[in-house]
């Protein structure tokens, strides 16, 4: 029986390592209780590098205080403001132990900034030093830049799940300031399209008049999810040509939100989005669907995976899908019920007589409108029948998605159970 104690104790800090995962975090609820470092957490949540760190496994968070987050933050814009802050976090577990015993004394650790594709070099990249006396100093990974800020204290650790650690002044990164600030509302979307391979919907933009639109809502955040050329020629594609005006406004707005969702916003999203073609006549929303770092927009007809990200640029967001977006409002109307069936055997009503009485004039035809004749489905629109069937497969996966949390918490508690009962014994 001793010799499974080694393996049982393994089992068990896998166990534990495994709920820790599962928990996952919460960096501005983690900031929360500490009021220092109210600036950082709220520049967090305002960039979106929030969801970022909460849709990640293993990081470090170096924190700065209300004085260091505002000498950083100045009279910045708010995309130079991410790409500093992007830098002081790092994908890698790093705790006060760690930072004493880094291999040589010295390493540089990626950084957020560095999964941008917009880091020249080595940018992406934090030096973290063990300097003598106990100190570890921080600085730009950049030849000849100097280690400015030091470890100050502890704030918060989940372990090897998320550290968050005070630092003493910004790491600053002369590439990062130096670099001209983009104006949103001077962002080229047709161009930045049909470099991306995405000409089709470009075009559709400019002759429905949709880009307008689009383009007045470049100052206070889009986000825009554009299909490729390809994908308007695939199977069960509507022939756009032959929607109606209001159909393919609706389409095209539909490919678009409102308000600045980069990749991470979308991984630790748990709701509908809206889009721009919500109005009070239909919903046009659709739910994000996450397996690893893999992305996908669910709208209730089909589902598109995310290819690419063209742009992402606070308040920005510039991304590629690989299948037009189909609202449900549009291509997955169910059809009305069919009436009930007679009861079988039941006998045929006779006709009645009407009554004596004072003989009453007819209406005139004027007097009663005629029905409204039956709404055409767009032409390649998929049918109701699957799209509902769909809808409820979608449901029993929720449900289904809902009960892993639970069931995974219940097998880790009686399998910890067991390997503590075998390392007592």
């Amino acid at each position: 029986m001793s010799a499974l104690r080694p393996l049982a104790a393994s089992l068990l800090l896998l166990l534990l390592c495994s709920a820790a995962a599962v928990s996952g975090h919460n960096i501005t609820a983690i900031l929360e209780g500490f009021p220092e470092y109210s600036l950082f957490s709220s520049y967090l949540s305002q960039t979106k590098l929030a969801d970022e760190i909460n849709s990640r496994q293993t990081i470090t968070v170096l924190a700065l205080d209300n004085g260091a987050m505002s000498a950083l933050a100045g009279k910045k814009p708010l995309s130079v403001i991410k790409n500093e802050l992007a830098v002081h976090v790092v994908l890698d577990y790093f705790d006060p132990q760690k930072l004493h015993q880094i291999p040589k004394g010295s390493t540089l650790s990626t950084t957020l900034y560095q999964t941008t594709g917009n880091a020249p070099g080595n940018t992406g990249f934090v030096n973290i030093t063990d300097l003598q006396g106990g100190k570890v100093g921080f600085g730009a990974a950049a030849p000849g830049s100097k280690l400015d800020s030091s470890y100050t204290k502890s704030v918060k650790q989940i372990p090897y799940n998320i550290s968050v650690l005070q630092i003493s002044a910004p790491i600053l990164v002369p590439a990062i300031l130096a670099a001209p600030a983009p104006s949103a509302s001077d962002t080229n979307v047709t161009a930045l399209l049909e470099k991306a391979g995405c000409k089709t919907f470009a075009g559709l933009l400019v002759s429905s008049g949709v880009l307008k639109t689009y383009q007045s809502a470049l100052e206070k955040g889009l986000t825009v999810f554009a299909p490729n050329d390809e994908s308007f020629k695939a199977k069960g594609v509507p022939d756009v040509s032959k929607l109606s005006n209001a159909e393919l406004v609706s389409l095209l707005l539909y490919h678009a939100v409102a308000d600045y969702t980069p990749i991470g916003s979308l991984k630790t999203s748990n709701g509908p989005i809206s889009t721009l073609a919500t109005n009070g006549a239909g919903k046009y929303d659709f739910t994000v669907k996450t397996a690893g770092d893999s992305v996908a927009l669910d709208t209730g007809v089909d589902s598109s995976r995310v290819a690419s990200t063209v742009l992402d640029s606070t308040p920005v967001a510039i991304f590629t899908v690989d299948n037009v977006l189909l609202p449900t409002e549009l291509f997955g109307k169910s059809p009305s019920p069919a009436p009930a069936p007679e009861p079988v055997g039941a006998p045929s009503p006779s006709p009645v007589s009407p009554a004596p009485g004072p003989a009453v004039e007819a209406p005139s035809p004027l007097a009663a409108s005629p029905p409204a004749p039956p709404k055409e489905t767009p032409e390649g629109s998929p049918a109701a029948g699957p799209a509902v069937e769909s809808a409820n497969s979608r449901s029993d996966s929720a449900a289904g998605d809902s009960k892993a949390p639970t069931l995974l918490a219940a097998v880790v508690a009686v399998s910890a159970t067991v390997v503590s009962s075998l390392l007592m014994s």
